[in-house]
């Protein structure tokens, strides 16, 4: 390892602490977890969530000193078009979620809490 890496949380761990911290907090606001980092041929889907006929499908952004207008540099049209196309994946192979309204949130965090949900932050048709 190279000096001064000691103390650093790699990226892949931050991405990992994130999540975690985005899963408690749809938690406790009600919602039941069905998957984390669900992957399939499109893609991967960071959360998959449920509360009564709503099924999220979550991606979770850890934002840096910039804030929440950094994160949106991250989620790009070929981003979206992933998440889109996995959530059919998970959705042909969990029937029993067919009959949910499912939509495409997201979730920014920075450092250790979650600091900005977006319901339904973008569309499966543009």
């Amino acid at each position: 390892m190279r000096p001064g890496w000691e103390g650093k949380i790699r990226n892949v761990d931050k991405g990992r602490l994130g999540e975690a911290n985005a899963a408690a907090y749809l938690e406790a606001e009600g919602w039941t977890i069905l998957a984390r980092n669900w992957r399939c041929p499109a893609g991967e889907l960071d959360i998959v969530a449920l509360r009564g006929e709503d099924l999220a499908f979550v991606e979770v952004k850890t934002v840096d000193a910039y804030g929440p207008e950094s994160a949106s540099r991250l989620l790009g049209p070929s981003k979206r078009r992933h998440i889109v196309e996995s959530s059919k994946y998970f959705l042909a192979l969990k029937r029993e979620y067919n009959r949910m309204r499912p939509r495409y949130d997201v979730i920014l965090v920075r450092g250790s809490a979650v600091c900005r949900h977006i319901p339904q932050a973008f569309l499966e048709h543009p």
